[in-house]
């Protein structure tokens, strides 16, 4: 069974997840919820996404992200390959 350090870190974990998700789609409006999602699942993925639509390298992209988990805390999230 879970303790309360656990399920709080979890809790936390979501919270910084969905405020990365909200970053991403503020900075590129025309990347729907399934897109956002792939940065996750899938990054590669995530970032044929952004330049498929977006109009932004990769590289770029990469730096925007960076800055963007930097900003919400979310820097030590787990790197999806």
């Amino acid at each position: 069974m879970p303790n309360a350090h656990d399920m709080n870190k979890n809790q936390n974990s979501k919270e910084n997840t969905e405020k990365l998700h909200n970053k991403i789609k503020e900075t590129w409006s025309g990347l729907n919820d399934q897109d956002v999602k792939l940065y996750e699942e899938n990054r590669d993925q995530f970032f044929a996404k952004v330049q498929e639509k977006q109009k932004v390298s990769k590289v770029d992209a990469q730096k925007k992200l960076e800055q963007l988990e930097k900003d919400c805390g979310c820097s030590s999230m787990k790197k999806a390959a």
